[in-house]
């Protein structure tokens, strides 16, 4: 008898996978986290101070992406693995979306800087450019790999369940409260941020990027994009008025996609394309 292939049927995610992507996610996060939050001393002697560049950070940061792959191997194997991963080559997506990411979204943290009396961009360290591509580079491997989780397995899978909007709202609050144990570790970022404005933004963006990931018919690639721009090192600090710039800007996109935002028609709800191809909306 020849190996089982998964057909594919077998290889969609049932919802109750959206209990098993939480708990792996949260148990690889937050027990990294924590284990530097209740031991500090000795997680430090063992495995060396924390911070944004340390390989732990890392694996926490990964964490959702780790989630969507074991789910994703498990129920599809290795075929279902590269259905999946078809969708980072769903590279079509309305201009208004691109525009957006590349333009929109530069033009919401300068101006935020601006309202705070900030500069227009990040001054450059005396070293140039270079150091501030190289953080870019790396941020690439950082926060977008969340979106393989977030966006590739739990948005198609509340989206059976609710409406998009709904779906967007319940993603950002998760997402937020998954960084929560960040803000209680010294040597990253979050440890000198307010946690509430960014449980807010989580949302915003969550909300916001919902109707281009439909859109695109599940892409993965244009939410990876749209959060690499969110942590370019070249944009300025613009907290929290780009927070609440963006909750403006949440409410125009909602509004401006009423039609598909409060409904589940045209909600992309597979988190394993059939053979490798996802049904696509119409690119206007």
């Amino acid at each position: 008898m020849g190996a089982f292939q998964p057909t594919a049927s077998h290889m969609q995610l049932p919802s109750r996978a959206i209990l098993v992507f939480l708990a792996v996610t949260f148990l690889i996060t937050w027990g990294v986290v924590g284990t530097y939050i209740v031991a500090p001393e000795r997680a430090a002697a063992l495995f060396g101070e924390i911070s944004g560049s340390h390989p732990l950070f890392f694996l926490a940061t990964w964490a959702p992406a780790i989630s969507a792959f074991l789910l994703v191997i498990t129920h599809g194997g290795l075929p279902g693995l590269r259905n999946f991963l078809s969708r980072l080559l769903l590279w079509r997506c309305p201009v208004g979306w691109v525009a957006f990411i590349l333009l929109g979204l530069p033009l919401v943290f300068v101006a935020g800087s601006l309202i705070k009396g900030g500069p227009v961009l990040v001054p450059l360290p005396p070293e140039g450019a270079g150091p501030v591509l190289t953080v870019l580079v790396m941020m690439l491997f950082l926060g977008p790999v969340e979106e393989f989780g977030w966006r590739g397995v739990l948005q198609p899978l509340l989206q059976r369940h609710m409406a998009p909007v709904w779906a967007g709202v319940l993603i950002g609050t998760i997402w937020g409260f998954w960084h929560l144990p960040a803000f209680f570790l010294s040597g990253t970022v979050f440890a000198s941020w307010d946690f509430l404005p960014f449980l807010v933004g989580n949302v915003v963006i969550a909300v916001s990027v919902t109707p281009m990931f439909n859109r695109t018919g599940g892409s993965i690639l244009w939410p990876m994009l749209f959060h690499w721009q969110l942590i370019n090192p070249f944009w300025p600090d613009a907290q929290p008025w780009d927070t609440w710039i963006l909750a403006a800007v949440a409410l125009v996109i909602v509004w401006w996609n009423r039609d598909s935002m409060f409904t589940r028609e045209g909600a992309v709800t597979k988190v394993i394309p059939t053979c490798g191809k996802v049904s696509v909306r119409a690119v206007q």
